[in-house]
């Protein structure tokens, strides 16, 4: 098992060390960042997540969020920025955790597999755009939209640096012809070595190509981050949808590698307290927010970690990376720093999700679409509230107005079927019988009854009328009843009275029994109309 968690451990630290520098560079960082933010969090979640498979750190979605949302409070890389990405490291943290106290895990089911999807397509996009300055060799003025810095990036391109875009598209290219040929080598790691001693032989850096430069030696010193109201207020929407998107990302990924390990579960309440305090404890020292990341989680799994010693073992390769060989990076070009970001972001983009809701599911596919571009023409943060909002806005409207079936008998057995699917049932005309597929509440009481009424409505205007005498509602799929319904549930049994219908209710459960006794509607039905199944209340 040692031996597996030593392999992974090595594997991903090398990984961690040209992308922990390149995602504090897209989170608007000094590349030394992206070293303090791969070591404390590393070392916490290994301690107290529940995945043995999860590579934590930084990521390019992260960093890019991050970046989103303390870019208009500050200058990129000034003293000020620093300590607002320390700041909301802190917070995302803080916020995981009380999530965790409150088991509140069950929120990130808000965010369906289209908004996920939408965003993220969105966000590669996003991310893409933002690191042509690093390829292209120019500086932009940092619009805050996507569309403004891909105009002025436009606008500039006589500006190329020709060598920086030479650089930057050769690493591109070895990463991923590493990638193609399963080379068991970390591409990132051959791009920078090959790229650094291009600089250093060739003096490339003379020729205004950017390049990283001092990268201070040494562990990060503890750090308390400065508690300022009005920046607590201003960090906080941004640090929600943080703490969110990391806890959805991380769980998903944690899953998945769990679902080749049959040894162990997920719990999702202890990872918000892992990665929470993961994220609380790196921001003391200097870490900006993390979570796990797919690629490095799973070359661990391949690598045959079996235990968070493996991240430690990573953490301990970033510690001594720090400690005697920053210097070794001083000639890494920016360029190399954004072909690994770039590489990065192409499985972020979900094209074949996009065909295949198309194909399946229409509102799917317009929920991701409406994500998507809120996502790129708004903002990141942005994009998530209303991907958030449109997850919530779908919940409502298919509950408000679910599926209602009316039932009709199968020739020959006991079984009750929708009238509309099967052609064979058959319809008793003095009876009218009506399931309901959702639980009974507020938002749908309305709809429940105006459907009835309109379907015994319809009843009487056939050449039998006279024959309808009773109505049996099916509650088998009702799995809750609120006060609403309930004073709903009390105009109906009283309406149908007054038109002289028996009515007869069937399947009903526990919990909605419990609510038609406290709501005293159980005795006002009468407990002689309450069946197990259909076929007992139509005999």
């Amino acid at each position: 098992m040692f031996k597996g968690d030593l392999s992974a451990g090595l594997t991903v630290g090398i990984m961690l060390i040209p992308q922990s520098m390149a995602y504090a560079m897209l989170a608007g960082l000094p590349p030394i960042y992206g070293f303090y933010a791969a070591i404390v969090p590393l070392i916490i979640y290994a301690l107290l997540g529940t995945s043995r498979q999860l590579a934590v750190g930084p990521s390019a979605m992260i960093s890019i969020l991050v970046a989103a949302g303390i870019s208009s409070m500050a200058v990129a890389g000034t003293d000020q920025y620093i300590e607002l990405a320390i700041m909301l490291s802190l917070m995302v943290g803080l916020i995981q955790v009380f999530l965790g106290v409150l088991r509140l895990g069950f929120i990130v089911n808000f965010l369906s597999h289209p908004v996920v999807s939408g965003f993220t397509s969105a966000a590669a996009i996003i991310i893409g755009i933002s690191q042509l300055k690093h390829l292209l060799g120019i500086n932009l003025s940092g619009g805050r939209h996507t569309f403004e810095v891909l105009l002025e990036t436009m606008q500039r391109l006589p500006e190329t640096n020709g060598i920086s875009l030479s650089i930057g598209l050769v690493g591109i290219l070895i990463i991923l012809g590493i990638k193609r040929f399963k080379i068991p080598v970390p591409g990132s790691i051959v791009a920078v070595a090959l790229s650094i001693l291009a600089v250093w032989i060739f003096n490339l850096h003379k020729y205004d190509l950017a390049i990283v430069g001092d990268i201070p030696k040494g562990l990060p010193s503890l750090y308390i981050p400065t508690f300022e109201w009005a920046t607590i207020q201003s960090l906080f929407p941004i640090a929600l949808a943080i703490s969110l998107v990391i806890f959805m990302q991380s769980v998903a990924i944690a899953k998945a590698m769990q679902s080749r390990h049959k040894n162990y579960k997920i719990n999702p309440n202890q990872e918000l307290y892992a990665l929470g305090f993961a994220n609380l404890f790196g921001s003391f020292f200097q870490a900006f927010p993390t979570t796990g990341g797919f690629a490095r989680s799973a070359v661990n799994d391949e690598a045959g970690a079996s235990s968070g010693v493996a991240s430690i073992i990573s953490a301990s390769l970033i510690i001594i990376t720090l400690l005697f060989l920053t210097p070794l990076f001083y000639f890494l070009p920016n360029a190399i720093l954004g072909s690994i970001i770039m590489v990065a972001i192409i499985n972020l983009f979900d094209y074949k999700e996009v065909k295949h809701l198309w194909k399946t599911h229409r509102t799917d596919f317009w929920t991701l679409a409406i994500t998507f571009f809120a996502t790129l023409i708004l903002g990141i943060q942005e994009g998530i509230f209303v991907g958030v909002g449109i997850s919530i806005i779908m919940i409502l409207l298919k509950t408000s107005k679910p599926h209602i079936a009316e039932l009709g008998k199968v020739p020959g057995t006991d079984l009750y079927r929708n009238l509309d699917r099967f052609e064979d049932v058959e319809k008793r005309e003095d009876l009218f019988i009506m399931r309901f597929d959702a639980p009974l509440y507020f938002a749908n009481i309305e709809y429940f009854k105006e459907q009835l009424e309109n379907r015994i409505s319809n009843r009487k205007t056939t050449d039998t009328s006279e024959a309808l005498n009773t109505v049996i509602l099916d509650m088998e799929s009702v799995t809750d009843l609120d006060s609403s319904a309930a004073h709903g549930l009390r105009e109906i049994i009283e309406s149908l009275k007054a038109q002289h219908y028996d009515l007869y209710l069937t399947g009903v459960r526990g919990p909605v029994r419990d609510a038609l006794v406290k709501n005293k509607l159980f005795h006002e039905i009468g407990s002689q109309n309450f069946f197990a199944n259909v076929n007992e209340a139509v005999d």
